[in-house]
């Protein structure tokens, strides 16, 4: 994991050092944004998988966004609140690019690219670790409806070791692409506290074809994995200091990656700078 903390810092530190060099001329000044999150989470569910098996999630987490740039850096981890999964701890070190194409047409189209290096640290070596390729395509204008925008998401996943045990699980593949349907609509509703005139609420869906794609590196079928609805809204508590409450259901459709229906909620607290 060594290599990996290098590689964030030295293209973090690249970035930096070469924009500021490039636009010193131009009197532009390069500003370091981010945001610092902490999450609890009654499920954690990922892509479908019940991880934690029905048990609590603490989730810590920080993004670094190189203000101008779209390039950023995160770092985020999934803990249960229980004990016996010491060693299906993970944390996700996240290299990223994001951007906006056409941004006064109905075609406007944020696209967002990243590597994500998934780590299990109390695991032997490198044994469960996987790395990730994913694009994020998202179109806020496209549709007709005032806050009703569809996203796509492409995930490809693979072993992060040749012969590790996760590859090994699978018949040396242990890799596979992930597909995203995404629809999100946002609307005001009247204040539901003082002095809040109103109050903005977040409706999500998202349908997953799974087509390969396992934390564990086991074998699931290639078809249609699960349907997510739910619903979240933000309080401003002040001083940059946001309470995100959420809820949502899962309807499992395949039974190589979750066989049962799932109910969550999550409550998290988000600080930006």
């Amino acid at each position: 994991m060594k290599q990996v903390f290098l590689l964030l810092t030295v293209v973090s530190l690249m970035a930096t050092t070469g924009l500021a060099q490039s636009w010193e001329d131009e009197w532009l000044e390069l500003d370091l944004h981010g945001m610092i999150e902490l999450s609890y989470q009654s499920q954690y569910i990922w892509r479908g998988f019940d991880v934690f098996r029905d048990e609590s999630a603490i989730q810590p987490s920080i993004d670094l966004d190189l203000y101008g740039t779209g390039l950023g850096v995160s770092i985020t981890g999934h803990r249960a609140n229980s004990g016996g999964f010491e060693n299906e701890e993970r944390w996700d070190y996240t290299l990223y690019y994001q951007n906006a194409l056409f941004s006064e047409e109905p075609y406007a189209t944020n696209y967002r690219f990243g590597w994500v290096y998934y780590n299990f640290p109390d695991q032997r070596n490198e044994w469960y670790d996987l790395q990730e390729l994913h694009g994020i395509l998202s179109w806020p204008n496209i549709l007709p409806v005032k806050g009703l925008r569809p996203s796509y998401v492409v995930v490809k996943l693979w072993p992060s070791a040749s012969d590790s045990l996760v590859e090994r699980r699978s018949n040396g593949t242990a890799s596979g692409f992930a597909h995203i349907l995404m629809l999100d609509y946002s609307f005001p509703i009247p204040g539901l506290m003082p002095d809040i005139p109103e109050q903005m609420v977040n409706l999500h869906s998202e349908l997953v074809y799974n087509d390969g794609v396992h934390p564990g590196g086991l074998n699931v079928d290639h078809d249609w994995s699960n349907v997510v609805v739910g619903v979240s809204t933000d309080f401003d508590l002040g001083s940059n200091v946001m309470l995100t409450p959420a809820l949502y259901y899962q309807a499992s459709m395949e039974t190589t990656v979750n066989d049962e229906d799932e109910a969550w909620m999550t409550l998290g607290v988000r600080y930006t700078f």
